[in-house]
């Protein structure tokens, strides 16, 4: 192996950075009902999923990282309105020795492989609704302007220099490895092959003259970086792993191979006997995105948000924050983790024949179904596993009974014949229990109801900031399922809008059903956005009512106006959601597709 001697890296080790999302103060009515300071009304944020390798079609675990970033986009969109403020980024990585073998297989040329399958991922997330502002592909022209810039740059600071690597490297990984990483394992002829400790997969020896970067003298640095920000890997366990990853040498990193053994790739800046090592070649889409080298970039590149799988942890914890500090360039704003999907418990595989084709997913349980699907059952910190009839009985129960009864409910002729969100009496629902009159009817439980969905917007804010999207649906659909029990509790179909003691009561059960669904409508947006565009157009809220600095819940009980009060409701949008369990035929199947 090359013998490197470390020498420390002195320098700034980051920018400082833009806060994206400020803390709350929760005010249950207030001009500012998520208590977002007015200077991060302009905040931007930059969003971006891993660019997807093409050397095979799109999996449900390519969706999952799209859906988060998707989600957590829309969610920044709510907060921070202007179109403007946020860009979102996703696409497809097509250099590598990877490609250029999977497409010498086929029978194709690089190119040809690489068009074929780009065009699967973007009508994928076209028919996901995923609401990407760029898709790059590598190949693309800017993209290899950016890469030689930032190669330039890398070299002009002194942080490049030639020399023999002699090692492991793994093609399907497309990364080199230590002796600590390989171990032996028994290969199909009965005899021991070298492969990858972490994946499994095979290695080879290799020894060529290339280019390395100077990687061993950022190991403090990204320590310093670590340490000062706790929240720059989240969830926690991964942002540990990283720690304990530098607690270990840090080699110089090879970041170019042999031109003859590697053609499929960019070329090295003044030398093409070398190609640019395939994961630098990638890591720079994020910066082409925005335009570097061009100034622009850096108003973008602060406020910058990975969202990744765990097996590509180490090439953007400590790869890419080193590339980025050697260019002159802080570390990300922040590095989102996820982890795996199985299926039926088994690890998705061509050979076990069980790879999940998310297309059809998104046709047998609707666009808005898969997502909520995915988003509520995926746990970031550790793998999740997918089934049939574990998605059918979710969404039926969540999404067709729950909401969608609660919808078909409060806006049915027979109880709510006006078609209009009724008048809320505070003399039948003061805005404090021991205000209740001889014509008071709410209850103990009615009270928590109003405290949880009043509560219910900064939770669920909460919990986006810190990448659990999966615990804001669950709240949601706590909240739900208390209105619900709300609406169980009085009967409204018990009551006569005849009757003058009945009537007032009967319109605030309305009125406060109503408002709440208005609040999951809203929250639900950025996991559900054609579900949740039905249920607030059929109550009538208009497209410049939906964002959150607009929602203000249930004003009339803390003595305010409310603008919906009176308001016809909107046209008929017809079911909600539609019941899955009565095409169980196909579910045997599901998993196999």
């Amino acid at each position: 192996m090359l013998r490197i001697s470390a020498c420390r890296l002195l320098g700034r080790t980051g920018a400082s950075r833009l806060s994206l999302l400020e803390d709350f103060s929760l005010r249950h009515y207030s001009s500012d009902p998520l208590g977002v300071r007015d200077d991060t009304r302009d905040a931007r944020a930059y969003f971006t999923t891993p660019i997807f390798y093409v050397n095979a079609a799109p999996h449900i675990g390519h969706l999952y990282s799209a859906l988060l970033a998707d989600a957590l986009c829309r969610h920044h969109r709510l907060r921070v309105p202007s179109a403007a403020a946020t860009r979102f980024s996703t696409g497809t990585d097509e250099h590598g020795l990877k490609i250029q073998q999977a497409a010498a297989a086929a029978g194709l040329a690089p190119s040809e492989l690489c068009d074929r399958v780009s065009a699967q991922f973007q009508q994928l997330f076209r028919e996901a609704d995923i609401s990407s502002t760029d898709f790059i592909r590598t190949t693309e022209a800017r993209h290899r302007m950016a890469v030689q810039h930032f190669w330039g740059v890398l070299k002009a600071r002194g942080l490049l220099y030639k020399g023999l690597y002699e090692g492991w490297y793994c093609a399907s990984d497309e990364c080199f490895l230590p002796e600590a990483k390989v171990t032996r394992q028994t290969g199909p002829s009965g005899d021991l092959c070298p492969v990858s400790l972490e994946s499994g997969h095979p290695v080879s020896w290799t020894k060529e003259e290339n280019y390395i970067f100077r990687l061993s003298q950022f190991r403090e640095p990204l320590q310093r970086w670590l340490r000062g920000d706790p929240q720059a890997i989240t969830p926690e366990p991964f942002h540990h792993a990283v720690l304990q990853w530098l607690e270990e040498e840090l080699p110089d990193l090879s970041v170019s191979r042999r031109s003859s053994h590697l053609h499929w790739g960019i070329p090295v800046p003044g030398d093409d006997s070398q190609t640019i090592y395939v994961w630098l070649d990638a890591l720079v889409n994020y910066l082409t995105v925005i335009g570097y080298p061009n100034p622009e970039f850096k108003s973008w590149w602060p406020t910058t948000s990975h969202i990744i799988g765990k097996d590509i942890l180490k090439f953007h914890a400590i790869y890419w924050p080193a590339l980025l500090l050697g260019a002159g360039m802080s570390p990300p704003h922040r590095i989102y983790v996820h982890s795996h999907w199985t299926v039926c418990g088994q690890k998705m595989s061509k050979s076990l024949g069980n790879v999940v084709d998310p297309r059809t997913c998104l046709d047998r349980y609707t666009v808005d179904g898969f997502r909520y699907f995915l988003l509520r059952q995926g746990v970031p910190n550790w793998d999740c596993d997918y089934y049939g009839e574990k998605v059918v009985k979710l969404l039926d129960s969540e999404l067709a009974f729950s909401l969608g009864g609660l919808l078909n409910r409060c806006t049915a002729n027979r109880i709510n014949p006006s078609g209009t969100y009724p008048a809320f009496c505070t003399t039948c629902f003061p805005s404090e229990p021991g205000l209740l009159g001889p014509t008071g009817r709410a209850q103990a439980e009615d009270y928590a109801l109003v405290s949880a969905v009043a509560t219910l917007p900064k939770q669920v804010a909460d919990h986006y900031d810190n990448f659990q999207i999966y615990k804001a649906l669950e709240a949601v659909s706590s909240c739900v399922r208390q209105t619900n029990g709300f609406v169980q509790r009085h009967a409204p179909w018990k009551l006569n809008w005849e009757s003058p003691v009945d009537a007032p009561w009967l319109g605030t059960v309305l009125h406060v059903a109503l408002e709440c669904l208005r609040v999951f409508g809203t929250l639900l947006q950025p996991v559900t956005p054609s579900l949740a565009d039905k249920l607030l157009s059929r109550l009538g809220v208009s497209a410049t009512e939906r964002g959150l600095g607009e929602l203000h819940f249930l004003p009339r009980f803390y003595g305010h106006p409310c603008p919906f009060e009176g308001r016809r409701l909107g046209p008929e949008t017809g079911v909600l959601f539609p019941r899955l369990d009565q095409s169980r035929a196909w579910l045997v199947k599901a998993h196999k597709t």
